[in-house]
């Protein structure tokens, strides 16, 4: 790795410029500033006065010039391998770039339980219809979901919310169950109700809290986990109870109703949400999605 210090390259110097980069290693492949002159369609005081700046620039005599021959000083060999890299790197952006089937990059953000039921086949199909785009898929809590889409740092986001709110491309209400082990079924009047959810700011971990307090019942974390996979093992496992949706309930699961003291949970409900400034890609697989959460909902009605 090349070793700045050693070259010396000035800190406040302008960015290195391209061009001179070219014309420097044109000169040091050409042996010659004629020569490298030909290469890149320039003069040869042209070039003398371009590979002048670029040593302005960095601070340092890149080329040992003795008539004719021209040779590179030990900061121009370090120099070079970089300025060759640049230029490559330069030339694929703009082949990246003039490619007429680019279509960018989808940031898409969803719930881990949408993540688990079928929809990783739906998005693997819409990125091989779409070669020229690059899918970044995350499976996060919805707060970080919400947060994250305001925040520009996502192009489109499913995520949980409680019903009613505004804003959505579309909504679809959820249907929550209050779940516990069936092989080992947590004691519905037990002092203290052991709660299994995901961390601080849970849609679903507030609104058990909320509908065990508003009935007057004393509760405790007896497991918490940003993993879905945990929650669902520790509920059958019998270690307590947790709200679940409806594709997120297991065979070693049963669901608790009012009969068992534990009442509905408000309402929730999953939004389908676009950035502002959505390319057209984005919102075909905003069409997509909606299409899989129309499906997803009419098989549970």
């Amino acid at each position: 790795m090349i070793n700045f210090q050693s070259v010396d390259f000035r800190m406040e110097a302008p960015m290195l410029d391209l061009e001179l980069l070219r014309s420097f290693v044109s000169v040091v492949e050409a042996g010659g500033f004629t020569r490298a002159g030909e290469r890149v369609h320039r003069t040869q005081s042209t070039v003398s006065q371009q590979i002048k700046r670029l040593e302005e620039d960095v601070g340092q005599v890149l080329l040992h010039r003795d008539g004719k021959d021209v040779r590179p000083t030990e900061a121009g060999e370090r120099l070079l391998s970089y300025a060759r890299r640049l230029l490559s790197l330069a030339e694929e952006a703009r082949d990246v770039l003039s490619q007429p089937d680019s279509e960018g990059a989808i940031r898409l953000g969803i719930p881990e339980d949408f993540a688990a039921y079928r929809l990783a086949k739906l998005l693997a199909t819409f990125s091989r219809s779409h070669p020229g785009l690059r899918l970044d898929v995350r499976a996060d809590q919805s707060k970080n979901l919400a947060r994250d889409l305001e925040r520009g740092e996502l192009d489109l986001a499913l995520y949980k919310r409680e019903a009613g709110e505004k804003g959505a491309i579309a909504v679809w209400p959820e249907r929550v169950h209050w779940v516990t082990s069936k092989s080992h079924p947590i004691d519905a009047g037990a002092p203290s109700v052991p709660l299994i959810g995901f961390p601080l700011g849970c849609l679903y971990r507030a609104g058990a809290i909320h509908a065990l307090e508003s009935a007057g019942r004393i509760w405790h974390m007896a497991y918490t986990s940003s993993s879905l996979a945990g929650i669902q093992a520790a509920v059958a496992a019998g270690m307590g109870l947790s709200i679940l949706s409806e594709m997120s309930i297991q065979a070693d699961h049963r669901v608790l109703t009012a009969k068992d003291g534990f009442a509905p949970i408000n309402k929730t409900e999953v939004a389908l949400m676009a950035a502002p400034d959505a390319s057209p890609a984005t919102l075909r697989l905003a069409d997509r999605l909606a299409e899989f959460c129309d499906n997803v909902q009419a098989k549970a009605a």
